[in-house]
């Protein structure tokens, strides 16, 4: 494990180190007492992905117990390179920081707390890995939306070629990126994630400078042309035994969990919705941490 000097402010004060394996080089922040069940956390995906969406989760378990988040590939302080950007990758890359905490607090099982499109990833890497995680807890999880829930072909994506090789090309890909993330752009994404006005303005600072580093537009483009979102995202929930806490908010334009009928009444399932939009734990922090930490400590 190396230091890197960073080409941005990072995303989750403590610790910035990288680790390189078959995801590249992946940013892990660290902070914490050595002592305790280490917290793994995990950040969405969309134009301005970064670290900084899981800070308020990052600063709270800080208190009591190690806790470590990183930057998926294509993301914040991650190799940026142009390269395919698809599930496996990121799966891959969440595998990597799981054996690091491994390396350096045993192999016991840890717990982990991912965000939208992030728990698609942790619920995969739980069931390649089941042994490795105590507890999910699934932040406004994608894959519960719609009336059919996704059971497609193991490993498979939504991604459309097609499409990928138009908003990729030349000059394209640079003007799409580049109106996807003007700072009012950003902006107006992250009022649809809130459902109101009152985002949290440290997020879009971040998000604004985030989006102006080198290869920024790689890993997005990939995103928009849907080639990270599983085909098998629903078989993947189902397939979950340890204990999962699933949250999610009722404004915005992340709102639609129906599918979640399917899950709840599972003995290992626990299902809570706030007032909130999509990041309860930026809005509602105290509400959240205190149903967060309950969940824990009843493992």
């Amino acid at each position: 494990m190396s230091t890197s000097a960073p080409l941005l402010p990072p995303g989750c004060p403590g610790e910035v180190r990288h680790i390189d394996g078959a995801a590249g080089r992946v940013a892990l922040y660290r902070s914490g007492p050595d002592a305790g069940v280490p917290m793994l956390l995990v950040h969405s995906v969309n134009a301005a992905a970064c670290a900084y969406e899981t800070r308020p989760l990052f600063e709270h378990f800080a208190q009591s117990r190690p806790v470590y988040a990183f930057d998926l590939p294509g993301f914040g302080l991650s190799d940026r390179s142009d390269r395919p950007y698809t599930i496996r990758l990121m799966t891959d890359a969440l595998l990597a920081v799981r054996t690091e905490i491994a390396r350096l607090h045993g192999a016991a099982a840890i717990d982990a707390t991912a965000l939208s499109l992030g728990c698609e990833f942790l619920a995969r890497a739980a069931v390649e890995q089941p042994g490795a995680f105590r507890s999910l807890a699934l932040v406004s999880p994608t894959g519960f939306a719609g009336r059919k829930p996704r059971e497609g072909a193991p490993g498979a994506s939504l991604g459309v070629g097609g499409l990928h090789r138009v908003v990729a090309s030349g000059v394209l890909s640079d003007a799409i990126f580049n109106n996807l993330t003007r700072p009012g752009v950003i902006r107006y994404f992250l009022k649809k994630t809130w459902g109101g006005k009152n985002i949290s303005e440290a997020l879009w600072e971040y998000d604004c400078l985030t989006t102006r580093m080198p290869g920024a537009k790689h890993a997005p483009l990939y995103f928009v042309s849907a080639f990270l979102f599983a085909a098998d995202a629903f078989s993947l929930y189902r397939a979950l035994a340890m204990p999962v806490w699933m949250s999610h908010g009722v404004r915005g334009d992340f709102t639609d969990y129906r599918l979640k009928t399917l899950m709840q009444g599972r003995p290992n399932w626990r299902i809570t919705q706030y007032a909130s939009g999509a990041f309860p734990h930026f809005e509602l922090r105290q509400d959240f941490m205190r149903d967060h930490d309950a969940f824990l400590s009843a493992l």
